[in-house]
Parts: C-alpha cells; structure tokens; sequence
C-alpha cells in the first residue's frame, strides 16, 4: 500500500480559494501527502497564513478580473479550480453585474487557469484538474441562475478537458458536494431565510437540506479526502466524470 505521505512528494499543486473552508482543506490534504501547495485567494493574508501552516506559497489573486489571466502560465502539476462566491435573488431581480461575476470567478477564471496550466501539464505527461463543482452543477434550485449555471458551464468544461488531456497523461473531474460547512454556506443562511420569508433557524431543516437522504453537512475535510485520492496514483483511470458528496440528493 502506497504511503498517503508520499503520493504527491515532488508534485506542485494550486489550488484556489485555499485560503479558508473547502480550499483550505484542501491545501492542507494535498501537503500532507507531499505537494507543495500554492494557496490562491483574493484574501491575501489569509492565503498567506495558510501557506505558512503547511509550508506552501500564496498568490493574492482577484479571479474575477479574469483579463489579467490572459497570458498567464502555470507551472504546477495539479489544479483544483475551487473558488466560488453566490448570490441568491430571483432571475427578475438578479443583478447582472452579479450574474457576470459568479460566472468570471467560477467558470471563465477556471477556462482561463487550465488554459494556463495545461502545457506544461502535456510536457511532463502528468496532470491532475480537480474542478469542484457542486450538487448543483447536475441539478437546479430556486433563485442561483448564476451559481447553477456557472457549475453546470464547470461540468462540461471539466468534460471537455478530460477528452483533450486523456492522450497526455492528464485527466480532469468534477467533485460535487451538497451544502459544506463553510463561510459561504454561513452566509446563504440569511439570504435563504430572505427570499423564503422564513426564520434563519428554519433554513437548515427546510431549504438546505431538503433534498438531501443524510441530514447534515458535508465536512470540508471530507471533500479533501476524495481530492486527495482523485490527484493521486490510484485515479489515472478517473476522469471525465462528477463524483457526487451530496447525501443522495442527486439520487432522486
């Protein structure tokens, strides 16, 4: 049996939004196994401490000024395209502005970093692309066109970059959680309790897990576990795919 240790030592990772919650746990599966981490986050001190904690790099990055990206080029040897913010309003009242940022931060920004990342990927013929999507980048819910159609835009594109990279060593998936225990969860509460015109206290029983056969969250560590292993030596043969974290939401 393979050292989990061991099975990234030598291998350069980015991962974005690692400064806090699933990111994050991330970052800190990733070097635990032997990568060194490069920890993007618009919050630079942030990402700064969690590089710090495990012996990685941060990168303050504003991903939704996605021309800055342009003529980026990537050395690293796995991507997890993470970052994510939401917005929760009905389409008649959805700000476009907002719309077009959901979709910078989580669907062109993550076009624009394998773009980046994917030649010298195809070079050493080895790499890795973790996109994590979302329960909701297979099914809708109420009041996110922007965040449901961002993570349904990632599906395909991860698709698209698992045919392209396949000949080259390189695959790329979609992991798809339900709701995770993050800050960006935390905030939905209120959001949630607004447009349903219900209590905060409901919100968790009646909207967010609703749909779901296991009541309750998902830990951030859990989808680092799954991360860990879908980068590592055992998962050449994984991709294309979307491996669903969702508590059988998806399974209806």
């Amino acid at each position: 049996m393979t050292d989990p240790a061991a099975t990234l030592a030598g291998r350069k990772a980015l991962v974005t939004g690692g400064a806090s919650g699933i990111g994050e746990a991330v970052a800190a599966e990733l070097a635990a196994r032997g990568a060194h981490v490069t920890v993007a986050d618009v919050a630079a001190d942030a990402a700064q401490r969690v590089a710090e904690r495990i012996g990685g790099a941060a990168w303050a990055v504003d991903l939704s000024d996605t021309t800055a990206l342009d003529d980026l080029s990537l050395d690293v040897d796995i991507l997890v395209n993470n970052a994510g913010i939401q917005h929760v309003r009905p389409i008649q009242e959805f700000e476009p502005d907002a719309f077009r940022r959901l979709h910078a931060i989580m669907l062109v920004a993550p076009f624009l970093l394998m773009r980046a990342a994917l030649p010298g990927m195809y070079a050493r013929g080895w790499g890795r692309i973790v996109n994590i999507s979302s329960v909701h980048g297979l099914v809708a819910s109420p009041y996110k066109s922007a965040y449901v159609s961002a993570k349904h835009g990632l599906e395909g594109l991860s698709k698209v970059a698992a045919l392209e990279g396949g000949p080259h060593g390189v695959t790329s998936v979609c992991v798809n959680p339900g709701y995770v225990r993050t800050p960006l969860v935390e905030k939905q509460i209120a959001d949630q309790a607004a447009v349903h015109g219900i209590g905060e206290d409901e919100v968790l029983e009646r909207v967010l897990l609703a749909e779901q056969a296991v009541k309750r969250l998902v830990e951030p560590h859990e989808v680092a576990s799954l991360v860990g292993w879908l980068t590592g030596p055992d998962s050449a043969m994984v991709s294309g795919g979307s491996w669903t974290m969702d508590g059988g939401w998806s399974a209806k």
